[in-house]
């Protein structure tokens, strides 16, 4: 694989969202019993179906609940509404059932790299499996009833997490967006709906599920991700030929020289040196073999995920500290 093209996808994501029959959305539940009842009839039908834990969000620490969503695991949303909600993960922390989020359930599969046909197999699995032991609020028209009209007919949103820092950093990223949301596509920042883009990572998603097939939503992103993959490589080979080359190189250097020898570091300034890494990894001026290592490291990285290594709740400082010492250690073991 030529190195230019390494690291451009990180993640793809099959969500669905589903609601039971009989129950009002998760919006209307003013019944605690309601939520409760909701939540005791998927975790007891998951329950035979795989090792699954079920946590109810009022019940974990805010530390916890934060960490869950650093990891993708769960959303902000499913925080807000911890008084009702829960979520269901299995062992393997690459499947979640959030439960009284939006709708009653929100089920979503997360694999490595661009495998969208492999995640929703995955998921529809499972979606499958749920199904026969309760009712799915449908319509022979509308398809699968939603909170939000925007999710009606298949329920289904394919996301894939991608790593575009040459396009950011040649101003093309509004003029890509806009031509995206034409097809019908959305491009959202590294935690979703109404987050950033931070370290030039973006999710694109289909927005349209009404009157399409999940064969069609997995397909037109799938070649729109890929396209998006193409244009990357080109404005990577563009910034090595052209006449900040020596500039970029010398940034990744010195983003990498910063973060195996500080003494400590804040979130915002570690993904930013972060994805500088990074793309000096992909252009090759800092030799890691695998960059998807740098990945899971800035996850790691995260305020909770730190707190949650260190088995306590650290100071600001205290977690900048931690940052420093344990991306030094594990850059350097990444390129020995």
């Amino acid at each position: 694989m030529d190195r230019v093209s390494e690291g451009i996808v990180v993640s793809t994501r099959i969500r669905l969202a589903r609601n039971i029959e009989g129950f009002p959305f998760p919006s209307h539940l003013k019944d605690e019993k309601q939520a409760k009842e909701i939540i005791r009839m998927v975790s007891s039908g998951l329950s035979k179906l795989d090792e699954f834990r079920l946590m109810y969000m009022d019940s974990i620490s805010d530390e916890k609940a934060v960490c869950l969503m650093e990891n993708h695991l769960i959303s902000p949303k499913l925080i807000k509404n911890r008084k009702y909600s829960a979520a269901l993960i299995n062992r393997e922390d690459n499947v979640s059932i959030m439960i009284n989020e939006e709708d009653h359930l929100r089920e979503q599969a997360i694999v490595k790299g661009l495998d969208l046909r492999l995640a929703y197999d995955t998921m529809s699995e499972i979606d499958s499996k749920i199904a026969n032991y309760m009712k799915f609020a449908f319509d022979e028209q509308l398809g699968f009833l939603t909170a939000c009209p925007t999710n009606l007919g298949t329920g289904l949103r394919a996301s894939v997490m991608q790593f575009l820092p040459a396009l950011t950093m040649n101003g093309l990223m509004p003029k890509l967006i806009r031509g995206i949301s034409r097809l019908g596509l959305t491009v959202r920042g590294l935690y979703g709906e109404g987050s950033d883009a931070e370290g030039c990572f973006y999710q694109i998603s289909n927005e349209v599920t009404l009157g399409v097939t999940e064969d069609e939503i997995l397909t037109q992103v799938g070649e729109v991700v890929r396209k998006v993959g193409e244009l990357e490589e080109n404005e990577r080979r563009v910034l090595m030929d052209g006449p900040k080359a020596l500039e970029i190189e010398d940034e990744c250097l010195r983003a990498y020289g910063i973060l195996t020898n500080c003494a400590k570091v804040s979130t915002q300034e570690f993904v930013r040196l972060c994805s500088k890494v990074k793309l000096g990894a992909c252009l090759g001026y800092i030799n890691i073999s695998d960059v998807s290592e740098i990945d899971d490291l800035l996850v790691k990285m995260r305020p909770s995920n730190i707190n949650a290594a260190a088995q306590r709740l650290l100071s600001p400082t205290e977690r900048d500290v931690y940052r420093a010492k344990y991306a030094s250690k594990a850059l350097k073991n990444l390129t020995e």
